[in-house]
């Protein structure tokens, strides 16, 4: 299939390498024209412009936009709102509130564009691994970029199946679904991100914990000097507490036991507080999720080893940085 592919970042970029080497054609635009132009020695078209990518795709068209949410997301679909024609569709890729794609899909229904939001999770390791998706918007439009679901799915792999699922949708144990309407793929990866902290929060503070077995606060015969990165690495292996994340943190750890290079400012993406947010809306307690939150607050005020194990999970998924400003929250998709 044919796909326009607007932000060549951390993911979409990889995200248009992924499809290219499937044998996808690939339309490509990025603000930094370099980007784009790198890309085309890889075999895709890049275009001067959004109109110029407009133009470049056959209709009806399909175009992905892989932007930071936010006024600059706002603006590519308003713009390409005005370029594109009935029958085309129109993707987000990014980690945008789902209340805003409610309402960018109605009024692009108005000129019968078809608005699908992609929740997509594989950082910067998706080219080779392949992305999780979950995807709102119309069953047609849906169905027909399932080729190119499909190509960046991850895919069955080596994971064992689950039982009893006879008669299910098969898309879901390729790691892609139709979650339903505008809106709720986004809101399915929100609520993932908000579980992200979670379960981050909580290797964090582990590990702090047995970091801190070795002080000297502690009587001397209770003191233990463990090794986090072993410990990391037996955990991986048949424990109940083994992850992706868990993997990434052995990564972390055997390559810089103290991780000196962490200063411990832990950024928050937004999707935090609107899985808090949504929270709210329906009564539901989320105490796990909100105190991650807020830790990830506290952090950039004081920082602990557990802090900086945070950062370095960050980075390993998803090349994020440390945010040097109190209350950033301007990261990728991730």
């Amino acid at each position: 299939m044919q796909l326009g592919i607007i932000g060549l970042g951390r993911m979409g970029g990889n995200i248009a390498r992924r499809l290219t080497r499937a044998g996808h054609q690939c339309v490509v635009y990025d603000a930094k024209p370099e980007i784009a132009q790198g890309l085309a020695k890889e075999g895709m078209t890049p275009a001067r412009d959004l109109a110029e990518l407009v133009q470049l795709l056959a209709p009806p068209r399909a175009i992905w936009i892989m932007l930071p949410a936010g006024p600059i997301t706002e603006e590519a679909v308003e713009t390409l709102g005005r370029l594109l024609s009935s029958g085309d569709a129109l993707i987000d890729g990014g980690n945008t509130y789902y209340k805003d794609d409610i309402r960018r899909a109605a009024a692009l229904a108005t000129r019968g564009i078809h608005y699908l939001d992609v929740g997509t999770s594989g950082g910067v390791w998706g080219l080779e691994r392949g992305y999780c998706m979950m995807i709102g918007g119309p069953k047609d439009a849906v169905a027909g970029l399932d080729p190119i679901f499909k190509t960046l799915a991850p895919g069955i792999g080596d994971i064992t199946r689950t039982p009893h699922r006879e008669g299910r949708d098969p898309r879901a144990e390729q790691g892609y679904i139709h979650a339903g309407p505008a809106g709720s793929g986004h809101f399915v990866k929100m609520i993932h991100n908000g579980i992200e902290y979670g379960l981050m929060q909580a290797y964090a503070e582990g590990f702090d914990i047995l970091r801190n077995k070795a002080s000297e606060a502690l009587p001397e015969n209770e003191r233990f000097d463990l090794d986090l990165a072993d410990i990391a690495e037996v955990w991986r292996r048949g424990s109940v507490v083994a992850s992706w994340l868990l993997d990434l943190t052995a990564i972390s750890l055997a390559e810089s036991g103290d991780l000196a290079h962490y200063e411990g400012a832990v950024a928050d993406s937004g999707e935090g507080r609107w899985t808090l947010e949504a929270a709210i809306e329906e009564a539901v307690p989320a105490n796990v999720l909100a105190a991650s939150l807020f830790a990830r607050f506290r952090s950039r005020q004081d920082h602990t080893f557990g802090d900086k194990l945070l950062s370095a999970m960050r980075f390993q998924f998803g090349g994020h940085v440390e945010v040097k400003e109190p209350g950033t929250a301007a990261d990728a998709p991730k």
